[in-house]
């Protein structure tokens, strides 16, 4: 039988009533849910007065709790297994808009294939919003976490940050820092750093060596920049041609837009730059207007070529762009496949798996910005790094 939260309340109650005093493995197996979630309603019943909580088991409150010997198992509970529950997924993410929305449906999607339900909660970027949003995630009762912490990086965590949830959890497009506990937790994220390598061997294949990167400040672009740069280094080329042209973090800004165009027009027609990696395809977009109004001579892909690094609105460019793609609906079914499998090896007992860092690249979808035919698409891999 499925119960609610407040219906499975009010069982616990009745039962530690009737029998005065009861295991908290014994309410689990009678009621069907998992260990982790009847301690957590053990819990709350007990914060509120209404049983009392002694190590391992409940009872009824003014009832002595047992000496020497363990609460006795409910009597009409017979030993077979209970019913399996439904996963209930919890998921932190900064925002549900822009890249966050497709790894959301990639996850809600495996969730419910899975039977299960996926639930969110919000930080908006606050990372001192990323503690409690887990723990109302807890204390909603859910099976496991997936992450995607406030890290301005990418990367994060420190030897003081807990990685222990009580539940199993898996870190989508972070990355815990290498030698602290939260880099013991599995991972899966986009390989930015192998996405922004495609972009510039594209460039470098097509005769470009002065390759501009334009972005704003987030997690992705730290990542995309430090590919850009060892691209460049792969390929012989001492550095960047200009030091990254900046843009802006969070929402548009015209003004950034316009000061990028103009510094780029003008490196263009120096001939200081040949080709440029933006960030993201609706800055791409926005930048191309920009340079049409600003410097109505410099015309692209002949003296400018563009790739952007994201591909939602690339294609709708009324010049088409070639676009870098991450597979963000991929990496959230990933994580929740990966997250769904450590549910039921805790569910089961069973010994878990090598912890997984997993990595999924991007693809590169050429279309006209570069001065190539449309339709090619480049290199679709999983890239699997297991943490033994």
């Amino acid at each position: 039988m499925r119960y609610t939260v407040d219906e499975r309340h009010e069982r616990i109650v009745e039962l530690v009533r009737e029998h005065g005093s009861l295991r908290v493995a014994d309410l689990a197996h009678h009621l069907g849910i998992s260990a982790v979630t009847a301690r957590r309603d053990v819990e709350a019943l007990a914060a509120s007065g209404r049983l009392d909580r002694v190590r391992g088991a409940v009872h009824w409150p003014g009832t002595p709790a047992p000496q020497g010997r363990p609460p006795q198992p409910i009597p009409e509970m017979p030993p077979t297994a209970a019913e399996p529950e439904a996963p209930l997924i919890g998921m932190v993410v900064p925002q549900s808009k822009h890249y966050s929305g497709e790894i959301i449906r990639g996850a809600r999607e495996a969730v419910a294939a899975a039977g299960g339900r996926l639930v969110l909660g919000y930080s908006g970027y606050r990372p001192e919003q990323d503690a409690p949003q887990v723990e109302r995630m807890l204390e909603s009762g859910v099976h496991g976490l997936l992450l995607t912490p406030s890290w301005a990086s990418g990367t994060g965590g420190s030897e003081s940050t807990g990685a222990d949830f009580a539940v199993p959890a898996v870190l989508v497009e972070r990355r815990g820092e290498v030698g602290t506990r939260v880099a013991g937790l599995d991972h899966v994220c986009t390989d930015h750093a192998g996405g922004a390598g495609l972009a510039v061997r594209h460039l470098i294949e097509l005769g470009h060596r002065k390759i501009a990167l334009v972005a704003g400040e987030s997690p992705t672009a730290v990542q995309v920049r430090i590919g850009y740069e060892a691209a460049l280094r792969a390929f012989g080329v001492s550095g960047p041609p200009v030091e990254p042209i900046a843009l802006y973090g969070g929402d548009i800004d015209m003004a950034r837009i316009d000061a990028a165009a103009e510094q780029l027009a003008a490196l263009a027609a120096e001939r200081k730059v040949s080709a440029a990696v933006v960030l993201s395809d609706t800055d791409a977009i926005l930048l191309l207007q920009s340079l049409r109004s600003r410097a109505p001579r410099l015309r692209v892909p002949e003296d400018l070529a563009l790739v952007a690094y994201d591909d939602d609105v690339a294609a709708l460019s009324d010049l088409p762009l070639t676009a870098v793609a991450p597979p963000k609906y991929e990496v959230g079914a990933t994580a929740a496949e990966l997250l769904l499998q450590r549910v039921r090896e805790r569910a089961t007992g069973a010994a878990p798996g090598a912890r997984r860092h997993l990595d999924l690249l991007p693809e590169l979808r050429v279309r006209a910005s570069c001065g190539e035919s449309m339709g090619k698409t480049l290199n679709k891999d999983l890239i699997d790094h297991s943490a033994h």
